[in-house]
This record gives structure tokens, C-alpha cells and sequence, in this order.
């Protein structure tokens, strides 16, 4: 009786619940910002798709996973507008089944908008969002879903803004800066009559 009261109990709550889209997640969570930890699938343009790994209370795991279905929650970095580059480099650095940590912070239709810190080494962990930031792998962008004027919306913005502002100090990633070399190469490649006059080269190659 007192194990099937605790199961009725988590069911209730959603502590057990395997979410695999972002409308199955109750309002609440989002709004109380509520951490959930997830098994990497693959990362695409879309963000990350992440398989939700929800809390497994002893004895009845095996009925838990009888529960659970199939599905995959897409997970986007909150307040990063993040390039092409930045999605490579999440390929390479963050590899299928990693655990991760994704705090709900908004959701858009079936996308969800997430603080996400992953395990690295037994001691330490790394946000995604101020990481792709501090290597100039992307912008920092209003956070969606939080109410501009709350203090954890600041708090974290704050944070965002101090790892981009490192990118542009040491130039790295996007806000790497050309060199004067580069800048004469582009400049003459723009030159109008430079481009008359390679026109003119091939055309004598020709009659040649």
C-alpha cells in the first residue's frame, strides 16, 4: 500500500514522467524554472534533441520504464543567437548519449529555451550558452520566455554578456578582426579597376 501511495503520488506531481515534447511539460516547470537532466541525441540546426531522463524511484524502475515512451525534446540555448559554426563546434565537443542538465526557462511551440551545463571531468561543469559566447561562436539575444523586468532574467543576461565581452576582447570566434593583409586583398578584389583589368587579361588569354 505505502509503495503504491509514493507511485500514485510522483505520477501526480510529474517527478517520474517521461517527457518526450515540450507541450507535455507542465506550465508550472517552466514558469518555476525547474531543472531537468536529459541523455544527448544529436544536435542539429534546430538545437539540441535530448532524451529526458526523468527521476526512478527504487524498486519500480522497471515499471517506470513500462511507462515511459519514445521522443527526443528540442532544446535551444537561451539569449545566444548561435552561427554555423557554433553548431559544429557543439558537434565536435559534446557527443551522443552525454548527460546534461537543461533548466526551462521558455518554451516556443515545440522548442524549449534552456540554460544547459554539461559534466566535464569529475569536479567541474560548463553552461553551453556562456561557453559558445566566450569562443566567439555566437550573439548574445534576449532571453525568451522570462519576463524582461525579472531579476533572473538580468542575472542571467549578465552572465551571457560577460562571456561574449570576453570573445570580443581577445577577438575570437566572429569578433576576430582582419588583417591589414586581408583588408588590401579584399579592398583590390572590390577595386573596380582592377576587376576591368582582369576581365581584360582573360579576354587577351583568349584571342592569344
Amino acid at each position: 500500500m505505502a509503495i503504491a501511495g509514493v507511485i500514485l503520488l510522483a505520477k501526480s506531481v510529474k517527478l517520474t514522467n517521461k517527457f518526450t515534447n515540450a507541450l507535455e511539460i507542465p506550465l508550472e516547470f517552466i514558469e518555476k524554472n525547474v531543472k531537468l537532466r536529459g541523455r544527448l541525441h544529436r544536435i542539429s540546426d534546430q538545437g539540441l534533441e535530448i532524451e529526458h531522463v526523468p527521476i526512478t524511484l527504487p524498486i519500480i524502475s522497471s515499471l517506470q520504464r513500462r511507462w515511459h515512451s519514445d521522443g527526443f525534446l528540442v532544446i535551444r540555448l537561451a539569449g545566444v543567437e548561435m552561427t554555423a559554426d557554433g553548431t559544429a563546434w557543439l558537434q565536435e565537443e559534446i557527443k551522443p548519449s552525454q548527460m546534461m542538465w537543461f533548466q526551462l526557462l521558455g518554451r516556443e511551440d515545440s522548442a524549449l529555451d534552456c540554460l544547459v551545463v554539461v559534466n566535464k571531468g569529475r569536479f567541474s561543469s560548463v553552461c553551453l550558452n556562456e561557453e559558445i559566447l566566450r569562443q566567439g561562436l555566437g550573439k548574445t539575444v534576449h532571453i525568451d520566455g522570462l519576463a524582461h523586468e525579472s531579476q533572473v532574467y538580468w542575472k542571467l543576461h549578465k552572465r551571457l554578456l560577460q562571456a561574449e565581452l570576453k570573445a570580443v576582447k581577445k577577438k575570437k570566434g566572429i569578433w576576430k578582426e582582419e588583417t591589414l593583409t586581408e583588408k588590401l586583398k579584399e579592398h583590390i578584389s572590390n577595386n573596380k579597376y582592377m576587376q576591368k583589368l582582369k576581365q581584360f587579361a582573360a579576354w587577351l588569354r583568349i584571342r592569344l
